[in-house]
């Protein structure tokens, strides 16, 4: 493998350094939307949040304002099992909602990048924000 990585710039999953860069650029542009969003709509001081998979919504409750917003699901985290998985793969995520992690999907099927194509894998919490941010920064 080691052989493999020094000529071709891969690691056995795919995942080259320009990957890497893009999913590392895609956070920071993920921690800035999340600041402006923060600061904007005091997001993180709501009473709660819950999702709407019919209506495709994302909906916060605040003491004299609810918002809501169009909605995604990229994928889900089970920090007790310490696994990923993504939405495309979840039968529990409406098919409306599953837009964005198809697209990742297609991305890594044209790059051979088998953690975007591998429905469940081991994960901790960054790596669902990585993800996240990077389903984010593909275009639609």
């Amino acid at each position: 493998m080691r052989i493999l990585k020094k000529l071709f710039g891969r690691d056995d999953g795919g995942e080259t350094r320009e990957f890497r860069d893009f999913v590392e650029g895609s956070v920071e542009g993920l921690q800035l939307q999340t600041s402006v969003h923060q600061s904007a709509w005091h997001l993180g001081e709501e009473e709660r949040w819950n999702i709407d998979q019919v209506r495709g919504e994302l909906i916060f409750t605040f003491p004299d304002i609810i918002a809501w917003a169009r909605a995604q699901i990229v994928g889900t985290l089970d920090t007790h099992a310490g696994t990923w998985m993504w939405a495309w793969a979840n039968p529990s995520v409406a098919d409306a909602l599953k837009k964005d992690s198809l697209r990742v999907r297609a991305y890594g099927e044209e790059r051979g990048i088998r953690r975007l194509t591998t429905p469940s894998w081991p994960a901790e919490e960054k790596d669902g924000w990585r993800m996240t941010a990077l389903a984010s920064r593909l275009p639609e």
